[in-house]
């Protein structure tokens, strides 16, 4: 026969009770149906945990409560509900905007949260990529496809993906899309605009210039000194010098210097004053020697001209530079010319010529030797001032609608700069359409959309 449990408790030297009753420990409760109850479907003692001292009553819902939220916690979420695909507008082609919904489980206060991030999928022309072509943080909806090509079909799907790798049911796109090349970037129309009227005003006024319309340009200090540097050397009977800079034909400033120097040349002519003109480059040695020849004519002393003082020294820039200054030391020209672009020697000479007495004139773009043709030359045309003196000098209509042409743009360019002054002073004290008008001017004229 079976020994209920009371019998059991007392073998084991525990305090027991009588039959049907319940015997508490520090550990455990234990319940009997009653000793009487014989017979195949007696039940025997239960052995069931405590809690402080009181038995759980529903341990059956307590597991399926807790089933339930580990279900719940680590269920795969739900895909995005739908997944569009747009042409990137203003590009070549090159671009696809794929857009989607965010899943019903991508919520940003849910803890844990139910989704980390989406992958992107990607078919080439039916052919699916393995890999994912992009992993997009939770909340986000857009990423733009920067690798494709316009004869190429292209097929897109995102997946949402839980923190522990779960991920949901791919979310496609309604059918494949290629991309399509634009012709114009509209995002760029402003640029246009602005350039269409820089180029429009240099067009008109040349046009303008050759139909004889006068141009002004205002007085230059450096050019009306050069009668009286020419007669200065022409009464002291000294010999003059010009320095076309140092770089080829390919620099503008080379050839403004030439131009300055044709003026300067006939003027020569007219005194009948020599004037050396050193050289580092052959072809600008040859450039001089006509313009020189073609000043000569223009003064009507064709035979007084002498290309053996038009010469090539050397292309090494202190080799030059050497030579020069020793021939100023020798013949102590009365007037100094230099016109160019000029790096290091530009001091040298400068002071060699300042230290043989000669009246002297500069001209540069070049902003770190300004300062040393400044201090050491009687006159000096700074950056543009090159440029202006050249067109002014040669009179050519298309010098001169370049000149007036710049000009315009220049007015137009401190009109904006004024206005986004303005504007973004007004945005600072009062907001509505002044900020509005002053970030529009800002990000699409002036920024990067403009």
């Amino acid at each position: 026969m079976r020994r209920n449990s009371g019998e059991r408790k007392a073998e084991s030297g525990k305090p027991a009770t009588r039959a049907g009753s319940a015997v508490r420990t520090v550990d455990c409760f234990v319940t009997c149906e009653s000793s009487q109850k014989t017979g195949p479907h007696s039940r025997p003692c239960e052995l069931l945990p405590c809690a402080h001292g009181t038995p759980p009553r529903f341990p059956g819902l307590l597991v399926l409560v807790f089933l339930l939220w580990t279900t719940i916690a680590t269920a795969a979420p739900q895909a995005p509900p739908s997944v569009i695909v747009l042409d990137r507008p203003n590009d070549a082609g090159t671009g696809l905007i794929i857009e989607w919904e965010l899943s019903p489980d991508d919520v940003a206060d849910r803890q844990p949260r139910a989704v980390s991030e989406y992958y992107v999928f990607r078919e080439v022309d039916g052919e699916r990529e393995q890999e994912p072509l992009a992993k997009v943080a939770a909340g986000n909806t857009t990423f733009v496809d920067a690798n494709t090509q316009t004869d190429r079909n292209y097929l897109y799907s995102v997946v949402a993906v839980a923190p522990d790798g779960s991920a949901s049911p791919e979310a496609s796109a309604a059918g494949a899309m290629s991309p399509v090349l634009q012709w114009f970037d509209g995002s760029r129309m402003w640029v246009a605009i602005i350039l269409i009227t820089v180029c429009g005003a240099v067009m008109i006024c040349t046009e303008l210039a050759k139909h004889g319309m006068s141009t002004y340009v205002r007085p230059i200090a450096g050019l009306s000194a050069i009668d009286e540097a020419v007669g200065r050397a022409t009464e002291m009977g000294r010999p003059m010098l010009f320095v076309p800079g140092i770089m080829d034909l390919d620099q503008i400033e080379t050839i403004a210097g030439l131009t300055v120097m044709a003026h300067v040349g006939e003027k020569a002519a007219e005194y009948d004053t020599p004037m050396d003109v050193p050289t580092t480059r052959t072809l600008v040695m040859t450039a001089a020697k006509e313009a020189l020849a073609g000043a000569y004519l223009t003064a009507g002393r064709p035979e007084s001209f002498n290309e053996d003082r038009v010469y090539y020294v050397t292309e090494d820039q202190f080799g030059y530079v050497a030579s020069v200054c020793g021939w100023m030391s020798r013949e102590k020209p009365a007037a100094c010319f230099y016109l160019g672009k000029f790096y290091a020697e530009s001091l040298l000479l400068a002071e060699t010529g300042n230290a043989v007495g000669a009246i002297q004139m500069a001209g540069t773009a070049e902003p770190a030797q300004l300062p040393f043709f400044v201090a050491a030359c009687d006159y000096t045309l700074i950056g543009e001032e090159l440029f202006a003196a050249s067109a002014y000098l040669s009179g050519e209509p298309q010098q001169l609608g370049t000149l007036k042409g710049q000009d315009i743009g220049k007015l137009l360019a401190a009109s904006l700069l004024i206005i986004g002054c303005l504007l973004a002073t007004a945005a600072q004290t009062s907001a509505g359409p002044w900020k509005s008008a002053h970030n529009y001017l800002m990000t699409t004229i002036l920024g990067k959309e403009g």
